[in-house]
């Protein structure tokens, strides 16, 4: 652990598990206090995983952590968040926005509750979590807010179309995704100055969390995943970088590459090698 985070606190939507957990993870090993919300706070029907269990994980390592269960694709519900976490711990320094909806079909069946629900979970709520940390971000001159994107806003090369795989039904996902960048992107120069970085990564290749396995783990190849522990290496050099590192639009495996970053363990404390940190 190198306590890189110290002082900090840190808000993760998404947190029941996947990146979510894993970047609450990293990130209570860095030092960070941290807010945790979901939806799930003890157990899913169908996937492993809860606020709960992440909370728990996180404590081993004597930070704060305080959960929030909230549907982020409800406005009421995620209204509460900010105030919560205020009343807690004063104010927000960090705002990693991992949560998202993933409604993979093609476009000439998809239902508009669909198409509303993605766009309010993927975009709205990002932003509405923005609009609300920005105040006390601003007052104290520095924050640093990272919104996770997706490689499937690339648009499609052709023709003749390769739709093999997810590539022909997740186009509705990448035009949220596309959106959300956008969106990262202005908001990243009406801040420039003011200390607040904006920013926003994805990973070079699929990440494989309980989510993502659900839905296209099937689907892949061994060299189109890459470790978790990549994903949020990148995510934590986002959440700590410099004041002029800001309207980025990054990728996982090439921030490592491009400063030099070792890939911990999810403790922070030992290169990752492979399998699981306990």
């Amino acid at each position: 652990m190198a306590d890189l985070l110290r002082g900090k606190t840190a808000v993760i939507t998404g947190a029941s598990r996947g990146i979510g957990a894993a970047v609450a993870h990293r990130f209570a090993a860095e030092g960070a206090d941290i807010a945790i919300t979901a939806r799930t706070i003890n157990h899913h029907p169908t996937l492993a995983g809860s606020l709960n269990e992440t909370a728990e994980l996180c404590r081993q390592f004597g930070g704060q952590v305080l959960t929030i269960q909230a549907d982020l694709g409800d406005a009421k519900s995620r209204e509460s968040i900010i105030p919560a976490v205020h009343e807690t711990f004063g104010s927000v320094d960090i705002l990693i926005n991992n949560a998202a909806a993933a409604i993979y079909k093609r476009l000439d069946s998809y239902q508009l509750k669909h198409r509303r629900l993605m766009t309010e979970i993927n975009v709205q709520a990002p932003l509405d979590l923005i609009q609300q940390v920005l105040p006390a971000m601003i007052n104290k001159e520095q924050g640093w807010i990272v919104n996770l994107s997706s490689g499937s806003k690339k648009h499609p090369t052709g023709p003749p179309y390769d739709l093999g795989g997810v590539k022909g039904v997740y186009g509705f996902y990448g035009a949220t995704k596309a959106m959300l960048d956008r969106t990262s992107t202005a908001l990243a120069s009406e801040l420039y100055g003011t200390g607040i970085r904006v920013n926003t990564v994805e990973p070079r290749a699929a990440v494989l969390s309980e989510g993502a396995d659900a839905v296209v783990g099937g689907m892949l190849k061994p060299e189109q995943i890459e470790p978790m522990e990549a994903m949020v290496e990148s995510i934590l050099f986002l959440s700590n970088c410099d004041r002029n590192h800001t309207g980025k639009n990054e990728i996982s495996l090439d921030v490592i590459e491009h400063h030099g970053l070792p890939v911990m363990n999810l403790k922070g404390d030992a290169p990752y090698t492979g399998g699981k940190t306990p």
